[in-house]
């Protein structure tokens, strides 16, 4: 007997889809764990920096909310919302299950996002990640962004990574998971 594949599916929903919290949950602990010092310095938790901004940011049809769901559970996921100007969207909160890192997860959250902003009319991607997230670095440098500090620098130097990337119109594969759209919450 054959193992089944699991079935993935990307989800657009809302912020306040219960589906989500799992990976809310992961990422201020992730928040916590890797910036505890900053925190007690600066002040501040996770969960304010992950609730600072309004679930309407990440809503169509200026925004969006994804999840990538496993036989039903969400395992990764990200947003994005309007950035300074109407052709640049910022992409937010990319994360992937622990458990399921290094499998290629969070660049294909990436490129679903990038497809879905240029479905909704953007041209541009501007994000920033933390100075102690090497992996999100390398993510983003491997799928063709440009860093906006200078990578030679120390980046606890930095603090905030700034990266962009000029959007091509993306035509779909045949090997994406399926799009559900809709809200749980």
């Amino acid at each position: 007997m054959s193992a089944q594949r699991p079935v993935d599916t990307f989800l657009y929903t809302s912020v306040h889809d219960p589906l989500a919290q799992p990976l809310f949950d992961g990422l201020e602990q992730e928040y916590d764990t890797r910036y505890a010092d900053v925190r007690r310095r600066i002040g501040g938790s996770a969960r304010e920096e992950l609730q600072r901004y309004p679930a309407q940011a990440f809503a169509a049809p200026v925004g969006a909310f994804v999840l990538l769901l496993r036989d039903g559970q969400a395992i990764s996921g990200g947003a994005f919302m309007p950035h300074r100007d109407p052709d640049t969207a910022e992409f937010k909160r990319i994360w992937t299950l622990p458990g399921l890192r290094r499998q290629g997860i969070a660049r294909r959250v990436l490129a679903e996002l990038e497809a879905q902003a240029v479905r909704q009319g953007y041209r541009r991607v501007f994000l920033t990640t933390g100075f102690r997230q090497p992996e999100a670095v390398g993510l983003y440098l491997s799928h063709g962004y440009t860093a906006l500090f200078d990578l030679q620098a120390d980046p606890e130097t930095v603090a905030h990574l700034p990266f962009e990337k000029h959007l091509r119109p993306v035509v779909a594969s045949a090997a994406s998971p399926p799009l559900l759209h809709g809200a749980h919450a």
